[in-house]
């Protein structure tokens, strides 16, 4: 299955059925871990095992998705949709977003997830001049996740150099859990 046909259709079964234990087939690296992800997010603790090129995904419940205050922890998500911030000339919009991601560094509440589309994606590839200050909000805690169709499109997969590769429904899944979302 294409992507992001292995997640939904875990999604659908977990729904449909609500299994304490669940293993998934899948026939590529990529969708083995998003499978993963997406069941490690559902409260499931995962492993993995390979036999040719299939691999088996199994997750085992271990924890309810509702915090037990019933209380909803804010998400802050920030959207990057380009590699320079705001409409008009690139050079002032590269200086703008290497300001802006600065300043995401000073910030009380640190972002949950940093996502990057179209060309977003080129910031986090081995020759943009944002990775130091990307890793350095990755390890304050942000999560940095980048597009893998945006990445295929302009050639960059194999040159991600912070974060993570996803996929379309777990961007999605990203904005229906955010409590609030910047874009730059």
């Amino acid at each position: 299955m294409v992507c992001p046909m292995p997640v939904i259709e875990t999604k659908r079964a977990l729904e449909t059925k609500a299994p304490r234990e669940i293993e998934v087939v899948v026939d590529n690296t990529t969708s083995s871990e998003n499978v993963k992800r997406f069941l490690i997010s559902r409260g499931y603790s995962t492993s993995t095992t390979q036999e040719n090129e299939r691999y088996r995904i199994r997750g085992v419940l271990e924890r309810a998705l509702e915090d037990a205050s019933g209380e909803k922890a804010e998400k802050l998500l920030v959207y990057v949709d380009g590699d320079t911030m705001g409409r008009g000339n690139d050079e002032l919009g590269r200086i703008l977003m290497r300001a802006f991601l600065k300043t995401i560094k000073e910030l009380k509440n640190m972002p949950w997830r940093i996502i990057f589309i179209n060309t977003g994606v080129r910031m986090v590839s081995q020759e943009s001049d944002y990775i130091e200050t990307l890793k350095e909000i990755e390890c304050a805690g942000a999560e940095i996740l980048s597009c893998g169709t945006c990445l295929d499109f302009f050639k960059l997969k194999d040159r991600i150099a912070v974060g993570r590769i996803s996929n379309m429904f777990e961007i999605l899944s990203s904005f229906t859990e955010a409590t609030k979302v910047i874009r730059p």
